[in-house]
């Protein structure tokens, strides 16, 4: 969505209510409607079709848009059920956009945001993105209404100036305090992290690996703050942060026990230090590995790239496949990442990670042409420039892994102007009772079946 800049003289419309019907889904984990004036609202908290009285949160008056929550649900869409967090709600915590919705029909909701952002972004329909236009759930996370699974392995807690932990509200800073979060995984709930003060700190992360026992808090302290004894219900290591806004990448200090964990995935132990990047859902990585690895077909002896590499699952994975001939070349900007993915590539030798972003680092690299290539970039994708750099490089299929559908659209479309087509696009529901998902998209040369 852009960016909405107001003059600071026009009159706040925040706490207006409007009666509206709600329109069609958008995304960013809302619906569209217009008040009777034709004013544009992005409202939370509602279904299309239903009929709500919404409540202002964010705009003036001369606002393009305004966002809003529903408050009162006059006319309910059949596919609403109570909310089974007592936290998620108007004015509440931020974190989860689809507590509301049945969850399948969360899934079909992802698939309609996925299908107009490549529509308008990209200017391909499902059929000709070689999406059949279903979003899949993640193993075990097929559950009943009312249900909700307990998939997220990393949760940052915010902490109150009274000491208590909870969860940032929707677009604010403001802490919503909670007893407990019933998507964090087991690991992280079994740590009554939300049960015990935490005076000082500004933060609490949890993480907990799958795969192995290991349990981690960082513990990022306010200015002046001493880090507390920490007491926890299970065996943990503890790091201190410092804030990093504004500097890029945190910097954390072991206190006690190791300053990784150990995560598995496609049958392989991969050390993931504190603060480090590994997907948040149980069953991440080994989704997608599996989706990359079937859509790009390694063969014997091929050379490939993994950019934006983290801890180097992709890299790893294409290694074992790829054989003794084989090489890749990872690229991340992340220096702690790189570490991490030199340690756990260590023991192949045709495998290089370089440290840096991959618009720098690629080209000094020398490489002009490569078989295969995986990108994973942030939310904001990879852009025209490293798209037009990667089709040169002449790879048979491209796998491109994203969180973001407005960013993967974008960069389709680069992709196509610069001569890759999709061969098929699959999306994965990676983050249940949000808004967010998950989609790996597999390219080829246009024209060419490979």
């Amino acid at each position: 969505m852009p960016t909405e800049e107001s003059s600071p003289k026009a009159a706040s419309l925040v706490g207006q209510e409007y009666e509206v019907e709600v329109g069609p889904v958008a995304h960013g984990g809302h619906c569209v409607a217009r008040t009777g004036e034709g004013r544009v609202l992005f409202v939370r908290h509602t279904l299309p079709g239903e009929r709500v009285v919404v409540r202002v949160t964010e705009g003036r008056e001369d606002s393009r848009y305004l966002r809003a929550d529903a408050v009162r649900v006059l006319t309910p869409a059949r596919d609403r059920i109570p909310a089974p967090c007592p936290f998620s709600g108007p004015g509440k915590c931020g974190g989860c956009d689809w507590q509301h919705v049945k969850p399948g029909v969360q899934r079909r909701l992802k698939g309609e945001v996925l299908t107009e952002q490549l529509r308008t972004l990209a200017g391909l329909t499902p059929e000709e993105a070689g999406w059949d236009g279903t979003v899949e759930p993640a193993p075990g996370d097929k559950v009943p209404a009312g249900e909700v699974p307990a998939w997220r392995t990393r949760v940052q807690y915010a902490v109150d100036e009274s000491g208590r932990a909870g969860l940032r509200r929707h677009r604010s800073h403001e802490v919503e305090p909670v007893d407990y979060c019933l998507i964090a995984a087991e690991g992280v709930s079994e740590l009554g992290i939300e049960r015990r003060p935490w005076p000082g700190m500004a933060s609490v992360e949890a993480v907990a690996a799958t795969g192995s026992s290991d349990r981690m808090v960082v513990l990022t302290p306010r200015p002046g703050a001493r880090l507390p004894l920490v007491e926890l219900d299970r065996p943990v290591s503890v790091m201190r942060g410092e804030d990093a806004r504004g500097h890029g990448e945190q910097t954390l200090h072991r206190v006690h026990g190791r300053a990784f964990v150990r995560e598995r995935a496609d049958d392989r132990t991969w050390r993931v230090s504190g603060g480090g990047f590994w997907q948040v859902h149980r069953e991440a990585a080994g989704v997608l590995v599996d989706a990359v690895m079937r859509g790009l077909i390694p063969r014997k002896g091929e050379t490939a790239l993994d950019l934006y590499c983290g801890a180097g699952l992709f890299a790893g994975a294409l290694a074992e496949r790829l054989g003794e001939r084989g090489a890749v070349l990872g690229i991340e900007a992340s220096k702690r990442a790189v570490q991490d993915a030199r340690h756990n590539l260590a023991d192949y030798p045709r495998v290089r990670v370089e440290h840096g972003t991959v618009g720098r680092v690629l080209p000094r690299t020398g490489i002009t042409e490569a078989d295969l290539i995986v990108l994973d970039p942030p939310r904001s994708g990879a852009g025209g420039d490293v798209v037009r750099r990667l089709a040169a490089l002449g790879a048979r299929r491209i796998a491109y892994v994203a969180c973001d559908p407005a960013a993967l659209a974008r960069d389709l479309a680069h992709f196509r102007t610069a001569g890759y087509v999709p061969k098929f696009l699959r999306a994965f529901d990676l983050f249940p009772m949000t808004h967010h998902m998950e989609c790996v998209a597999i390219l080829q040369p246009a024209g060419k079946s490979a």
